[in-house]
Protein backbone atom coordinates (compact mmCIF):
# COMPACT_ATOMS: atom_id res chain seq x y z
CA UNK A 1 0.00 0.00 0.00
CA UNK A 2 1.34 3.77 -0.97
CA UNK A 3 1.39 6.21 1.48
CA UNK A 4 -0.53 9.04 1.11
CA UNK A 5 1.74 12.21 0.01
CA UNK A 6 1.79 14.11 2.62
CA UNK A 7 2.42 17.73 0.84
CA UNK A 8 -0.88 16.53 -0.48
CA UNK A 9 -2.58 15.89 2.50
CA UNK A 10 -1.57 19.41 3.38
CA UNK A 11 -2.88 20.95 0.70
CA UNK A 12 -6.29 19.02 1.02
CA UNK A 13 -6.58 20.40 4.46
CA UNK A 14 -5.85 24.01 3.30
CA UNK A 15 -8.43 23.76 0.70
CA UNK A 16 -10.65 22.18 2.94
CA UNK A 17 -10.10 25.62 5.22
CA UNK A 18 -10.49 27.66 1.73
CA UNK A 19 -13.78 25.86 0.65
CA UNK A 20 -15.17 26.70 4.31
CA UNK A 21 -14.19 30.28 4.02
CA UNK A 22 -16.28 30.61 1.06
CA UNK A 23 -19.40 28.55 2.32
CA UNK A 24 -19.27 30.98 5.29
CA UNK A 25 -18.43 34.26 3.56
CA UNK A 26 -19.73 33.90 -0.18
CA UNK A 27 -21.40 37.01 0.34
CA UNK A 28 -18.29 39.05 0.92
CA UNK A 29 -16.13 40.25 -1.50
CA UNK A 30 -13.97 37.61 -2.51
CA UNK A 31 -11.35 36.56 -5.22
CA UNK A 32 -9.37 33.69 -5.28
CA UNK A 33 -6.07 35.83 -5.19
CA UNK A 34 -7.49 36.63 -1.15
CA UNK A 35 -8.39 33.24 -0.73
CA UNK A 36 -5.17 31.56 -1.68
CA UNK A 37 -3.47 34.27 0.24
CA UNK A 38 -5.13 32.51 3.18
CA UNK A 39 -4.14 29.77 2.39
CA UNK A 40 -0.87 30.85 1.88
CA UNK A 41 -0.89 28.85 -2.13
CA UNK A 42 -0.32 31.11 -5.27
CA UNK A 43 -3.77 32.11 -7.37
CA UNK A 44 -2.33 29.61 -9.97
CA UNK A 45 -1.06 26.41 -7.49
CA UNK A 46 -4.51 26.86 -5.58
CA UNK A 47 -6.52 27.40 -8.57
CA UNK A 48 -5.11 23.76 -10.16
CA UNK A 49 -5.67 22.02 -6.74
CA UNK A 50 -9.01 23.16 -6.12
CA UNK A 51 -10.48 21.93 -9.30
CA UNK A 52 -8.28 18.88 -8.70
CA UNK A 53 -9.80 18.33 -5.35
CA UNK A 54 -13.51 19.62 -6.14
CA UNK A 55 -13.76 19.51 -10.09
CA UNK A 56 -14.20 22.81 -10.35
CA UNK A 57 -12.59 26.66 -10.09
CA UNK A 58 -12.77 28.48 -6.94
CA UNK A 59 -14.54 30.98 -8.81
CA UNK A 60 -17.22 28.52 -9.92
CA UNK A 61 -17.72 27.34 -6.55
CA UNK A 62 -18.10 30.51 -5.58
CA UNK A 63 -20.69 31.18 -8.15
CA UNK A 64 -22.79 28.37 -7.07
CA UNK A 65 -22.78 29.17 -2.94
CA UNK A 66 -24.09 32.60 -4.58
CA UNK A 67 -26.93 30.88 -6.54
CA UNK A 68 -27.96 28.36 -4.18
CA UNK A 69 -28.62 31.16 -1.45
CA UNK A 70 -30.00 33.22 -4.07
CA UNK A 71 -32.25 30.45 -5.06
CA UNK A 72 -33.49 30.31 -1.16
CA UNK A 73 -34.04 34.18 -1.26
CA UNK A 74 -36.37 34.18 -4.36
CA UNK A 75 -38.17 31.48 -3.00
CA UNK A 76 -39.06 33.73 0.23
CA UNK A 77 -40.28 36.16 -2.68
CA UNK A 78 -39.96 39.20 -0.48
CA UNK A 79 -36.77 40.81 -2.26
CA UNK A 80 -36.73 41.77 -5.88
CA UNK A 81 -34.29 40.21 -8.23
CA UNK A 82 -31.37 43.24 -7.97
CA UNK A 83 -31.53 42.51 -4.02
CA UNK A 84 -31.05 39.18 -4.02
CA UNK A 85 -28.10 39.80 -6.48
CA UNK A 86 -26.57 42.14 -4.00
CA UNK A 87 -27.74 40.15 -0.72
CA UNK A 88 -25.41 37.33 -2.18
CA UNK A 89 -22.21 39.08 -2.71
CA UNK A 90 -22.82 39.57 -6.55
CA UNK A 91 -21.61 43.01 -8.10
CA UNK A 92 -23.06 43.05 -11.39
CA UNK A 93 -26.60 42.09 -11.86
CA UNK A 94 -25.70 40.64 -15.60
CA UNK A 95 -23.19 37.99 -14.32
CA UNK A 96 -25.26 37.04 -12.11
CA UNK A 97 -28.45 36.45 -14.24
CA UNK A 98 -26.28 34.84 -16.70
CA UNK A 99 -24.77 32.39 -13.95
CA UNK A 100 -28.25 32.33 -12.47
CA UNK A 101 -29.86 30.85 -15.77
CA UNK A 102 -26.65 28.58 -16.49
CA UNK A 103 -27.07 26.50 -13.24
CA UNK A 104 -30.84 27.07 -13.04
CA UNK A 105 -31.64 26.48 -16.77
CA UNK A 106 -34.15 29.68 -15.99
CA UNK A 107 -33.86 33.15 -15.02
CA UNK A 108 -34.30 34.72 -11.65
CA UNK A 109 -37.29 36.65 -12.76
CA UNK A 110 -38.59 33.33 -13.95
CA UNK A 111 -37.62 30.92 -10.90
CA UNK A 112 -39.07 33.45 -8.51
CA UNK A 113 -42.66 33.46 -10.44
CA UNK A 114 -42.02 29.46 -10.78
CA UNK A 115 -40.92 28.93 -7.06
CA UNK A 116 -43.57 30.43 -5.14
CA UNK A 117 -45.95 28.25 -6.58
CA UNK A 118 -43.94 25.35 -6.89
CA UNK A 119 -42.41 24.78 -3.43
CA UNK A 120 -45.83 26.32 -1.43
CA UNK A 121 -46.80 24.55 1.39
CA UNK A 122 -43.20 22.92 1.12
CA UNK A 123 -40.99 22.47 4.48
CA UNK A 124 -37.92 24.78 4.07
CA UNK A 125 -35.30 21.90 4.16
CA UNK A 126 -37.39 20.01 1.32
CA UNK A 127 -37.19 23.37 -0.71
CA UNK A 128 -33.59 23.54 -0.78
CA UNK A 129 -32.90 19.93 -1.64
CA UNK A 130 -35.20 19.38 -4.57
CA UNK A 131 -34.32 23.23 -6.01
CA UNK A 132 -30.57 22.76 -5.63
CA UNK A 133 -28.59 23.89 -8.96
CA UNK A 134 -27.03 20.97 -10.92
CA UNK A 135 -23.36 21.80 -11.68
CA UNK A 136 -20.36 20.26 -13.45
CA UNK A 137 -22.83 18.52 -15.41
CA UNK A 138 -24.35 16.21 -12.56
CA UNK A 139 -27.55 14.45 -13.86
CA UNK A 140 -30.22 14.31 -11.57
CA UNK A 141 -30.91 11.59 -9.22
CA UNK A 142 -32.92 8.79 -11.37
CA UNK A 143 -35.10 6.01 -9.50
CA UNK A 144 -34.03 2.97 -10.57
CA UNK A 145 -36.92 1.43 -8.67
Amino acid sequence: MVSPDPERLRDLALLRCARDRIDREYAQPLDVESIARGVGMSAGHFSRQFRRAYGESPYGYLMTRRIERAMALLRRGDLSVTEVCFAVGCSSLGTFSTRFAELVGVPPSTYRRRAARATAGMPPCVAKRVTRPIRNGEAPVVDRA
